[in-house]
């Protein structure tokens, strides 16, 4: 695949960004798109490798990797996109908010810098969108068969479209006022611009997908009447419930879960109303507690917003500071430290600090009360455990908090209560092969698996789709 030694003429070229000045004062996205010349180099540099782990370890929805990259070497890029599509409903996700596992298992990867895969999948789904090669497939023929699916981010986009293609009545339920989930309300517009999502649900749309926003089921609409309406129901809502952080002083007016600043701030930028009360880091002493890509996100966005200083606490380590480009485990995911755009923006971060309290005066956060911690190994498998630092106890003097420490499990609602759907020792819905325990009900993305990546709730999306569709009586599940 690709050029023949290309992987020894050509180098790797890393993404490249905005000026931070400039980034500063806006939301649009950060990074900047390379030339055609530079991409087609980038494919070249695809090895043909016995074993092409980047499409059978690293990548979730099992891309066609080398494939794409060869077509995009010969400068045929309609053959790429056709290539990229077989797998994936929505690389122009993926392209943007993906880590990339694919990278770090790609064979280049054991002693040299990877293929920019990444890269490389964003600059053909945008190319296939400006030549007009995304078009909408509706069925050729109706199944007589509906299906509601609830929740409208990776998971339940892909299933619906999936769905819809098999010739299913399909209806997308989503509690928001727009569609998009957490692509849309968790991830900023810096990373993601919302018109992507956008113009991929005008697709949706134009084959035949009914959409119900500002609807949440359990409470607006009962699981019942949706059982009585649809052949087949679909889960998809997510891990909405966020981690929390049971210390004194958490009620403190300042002391916010990440969600809740990340959704208030992106339905500022569209312009979209919401009721609760302003949640703004402009001129604050900002902490956001949490030391993953939501954590990094609130970094980036409470800089936009003007915050006085930013700092990110994580309990965790501090990861191996790796700059060779290679992976030192290769093909598995390296647990090395990564800084991003909005680390680069501006943040002082430290790790091993646990929270002990938060303080403050008539109900208004003040300052936060923090140690620092060793991780002593546990014996015989067990956990690890958190040794303090004698004497390291130290406050620091915040405005606003942000939590940002992961999710639990799905919302226990009565979405999920109601048809008493059984869940596993995590508080997820419990599945066999996307089947819950209620006959007629399916679950997909992080509703079933947990909190995870984008990619992985796309690639469940898939399969649940085709778990429906054969229970539906459909034939053809792997071709959907």
């Amino acid at each position: 695949m690709g050029k023949i030694n290309g992987f020894l003429q050509f180098d790797r070229t890393e993404i490249a960004y905005r000026d931070i000045k400039e980034r500063l004062g806006d939301y649009r996205e950060v990074t900047l798109d390379k030339t055609v010349e530079e991409l087609v180099q980038q494919g070249g540099r695809c090895m043909d490798c016995g074993t092409p782990f980047c499409h059978t370890l690293g990548c979730p929805v099992v891309n066609l990797i080398p494939e794409w990259n060869d077509a995009l070497w010969r400068g045929q890029w309609k053959e790429a996109y056709e290539r990229l599509e077989i797998t994936n409903n929505f690389p122009e996700f993926t392209g943007r908010v993906c880590p990339a596992p694919c990278e770090t298992s790609c064979t280049l990867s054991i002693n040299d810098a990877p293929v920019t895969i990444k890269q490389n999948e964003r600059a053909i789904i945008e190319k296939a969108f400006a030549e007009g090669w995304v078009v909408p497939r509706p069925p050729k023929r109706e199944s007589g068969r509906s299906v509601a699916v609830i929740g409208s981010g990776p998971a339940g986009m892909a299933a619906a479209q999936q769905l819809r293609r098999a010739g299913h009545k399909v209806t997308l339920f989503e509690k928001n006022r727009k569609l998009g989930g957490l692509l849309r309300y968790g991830i900023p517009d810096f990373k993601l611009d919302k018109s992507i999502i956008d113009r991929r649900l005008e697709q949706l749309a134009a084959e035949g997908i009914m959409f119900e926003t500002g609807v949440t089921v359990g409470e607006d609409i009962s699981v019942r009447y949706l059982r009585e309406k649809f052949n087949a129901l679909l889960f998809a809502m997510g891990a909405g419930s966020p981690r929390d952080l049971p210390v004194p002083g958490r009620e403190l007016n300042g002391v916010h879960f990440a969600m809740d600043f990340l959704g208030q701030s992106n339905r500022r930028v569209s312009g979209e109303d919401y009721q609760q009360k302003d949640i703004i880091a402009k001129g604050k002493r900002v902490l956001v507690i949490g030391g993953g890509d939501t954590g990094a996100d609130c970094v980036g966005t409470a800089r936009r917003q003007g915050a006085k200083e930013v700092y990110q606490y994580e309990i965790m380590p501090k990861p191996m500071e790796w700059d060779k480009p290679w992976n030192p485990v290769w093909p598995q995911w390296p647990s090395i430290l990564r800084t991003s755009s909005s680390h680069k923006e501006g943040a002082e971060r430290e790790w091993n600090i646990e929270t002990l309290a938060f303080e403050g005066s008539e109900g208004k956060l003040g300052a936060g009360q923090f140690r620092r911690i060793e991780w002593q190994p546990g014996e015989k498998g067990a956990r690890p455990s958190i040794v303090p630092v004698k004497g390291s106890e130290f406050t620091l003097k915040v405005d606003l908090v942000l939590l940002a420490m992961g999710f639990v499990h799905v919302e226990h609602g009565r979405a999920v209560s109601t048809p008493q759907l059984a869940l596993d020792e995590r508080g997820n819905i419990l599945t066999q092969n996307y089947h819950t325990s209620v006959e007629g009900i399916f679950a997909a993305g992080d509703a079933m698996s947990g909190a995870s990546l984008v990619v992985r709730a796309l690639n469940h999306g898939r399969l649940a789709a085709a778990a429906a569709h054969e229970w539906l009586g459909g034939s053809g599940v792997r071709q959907l």
